[in-house]
C-alpha cells in the first residue's frame, strides 16, 4: 500500500504566503492540509496549528539571530553552572537567573579571585537574557574601550555608545584585566554615564572596588563611574579555589600538572 501522494499547493496560495513571508506555513500547509482532511479537522484546528508552527520558527529564528548578535565567546549556561561549587548565595542566584533585573535597569557586579565562576555566570545569564527575548551585547572589557577609541578618529563615539544601549543588557568582562589610560578611562565613564538608569550593566572583574585606582588612573573619573555603576547594582563577591586549577589537580591525581 503507497502513501497518498502530497499535492502542491495552489499557485495562488502560495504566492500569497510568500509575499507574506510566511514561509514555515508555505512549507507545512501541503501535508498539513492533507492530514486534517484524512482526520477531518475542523478549520479553526488547521489555522491553530499552522500559526503555532509559524510563531515557534519566528520564535528559533529570533532567537538564533539575538545570540549571534551577543558574541559570547563560548556557550555557557544556567544549567550547566555548579552552584553546589561556587560561593553565591542560592537567594542571589535565584534573583539574577529571574532576569528581573534587566527590565528594572539594575546593575550587577562579580567581583572575585580568578576561577571562580565569574565569567561563567556573566555569559549564563546572557545566554539566559537572549532565550528570554533580550538583545544582549558581550564584550571583554579592553575590547569594548579598543571599539571606542576607534571612535575618536571620526567622532563617532556618541553613536557607538548609543548602538551599544540599543540593547537591553551589556555584559563587560575581565574589567581591569589591562590598565586603561587616562582617554580610556574617559570613554568607559561615558557609556556607564549614559547607560545608567537606561540599561544594564552587567560587569566581571579581579579587581576588588578599593583597587579600581590601580587600572583607572583619573581618581574623580573612577570614584564617578562607581558611584553611577553601583546606585542601582547587585555585588556579587566570588571566593574559593579556581575551578580551573581544582579541575587540573582532578585530572593530575592532586598535583597541577606542570
Amino acid at each position: 500500500m503507497t502513501a497518498k501522494a502530497v499535492p502542491e499547493l495552489p499557485a495562488d496560495l502560495a504566492a500569497g504566503l510568500r509575499r507574506l513571508k510566511l514561509s514555515t506555513i508555505r512549507q507545512l500547509a501541503p501535508e498539513l492540509l492533507l492530514t486534517a482532511k484524512t482526520q477531518r479537522w475542523t478549520p479553526e484546528e488547521i489555522l491553530r496549528t499552522l500559526i503555532e508552527a509559524e510563531v515557534a520558527s519566528r520564535d528559533a529564528s529570533n532567537t538564533a539571530a539575538r545570540l549571534k548578535a551577543a558574541t559570547f565567546p563560548v556557550r555557557k549556561t544556567v544549567e550547566e553552572f555548579d552552584l553546589t561549587a561556587s560561593s553565591i548565595p542560592p537567594p542571589t542566584w535565584a534573583y539574577l537567573t529571574s532576569l528581573e533585573w534587566i527590565p528594572a535597569r539594575e546593575n550587577l557586579a562579580l567581583i572575585g579571585p580568578a576561577g571562580t565562576g565569574k565569567s561563567h555566570t556573566l555569559i549564563a545569564l546572557g545566554h539566559a537574557a537572549v532565550d528570554a527575548g533580550y538583545k544582549v551585547k558581550y564584550a571583554a572589557a579592553a575590547d569594548l574601550v579598543e571599539t571606542l577609541y576607534r571612535g575618536l578618529a571620526d567622532n563617532s563615539v556618541g553613536k557607538t555608545i548609543e548602538t551599544l544601549l540599543r540593547h537591553d543588557v551589556l555584559l563587560l568582562d575581565e574589567v581591569g584585566f589591562a590598565p586603561l589610560d587616562d582617554t580610556g578611562t574617559q570613554l568607559l565613564f561615558r557609556l556607564v554615564a549614559a547607560a545608567y538608569e537606561r540599561r544594564s550593566l552587567a560587569i566581571a572583574s579581579h579587581w576588588s572596588f578599593e583597587d579600581w585606582g590601580r587600572f583607572l588612573p583619573e581618581h574623580t573619573t573612577a570614584v564617578s563611574l562607581l558611584d553611577r555603576l553601583l546606585h542601582h547594582a547587585t555585588t556579587v563577591v566570588t571566593t574559593g579555589q579556581s575551578y580551573r586549577m581544582r579541575d587540573a589537580k582532578t585530572r593530575t591525581g592532586g598535583r597541577p600538572s606542570t
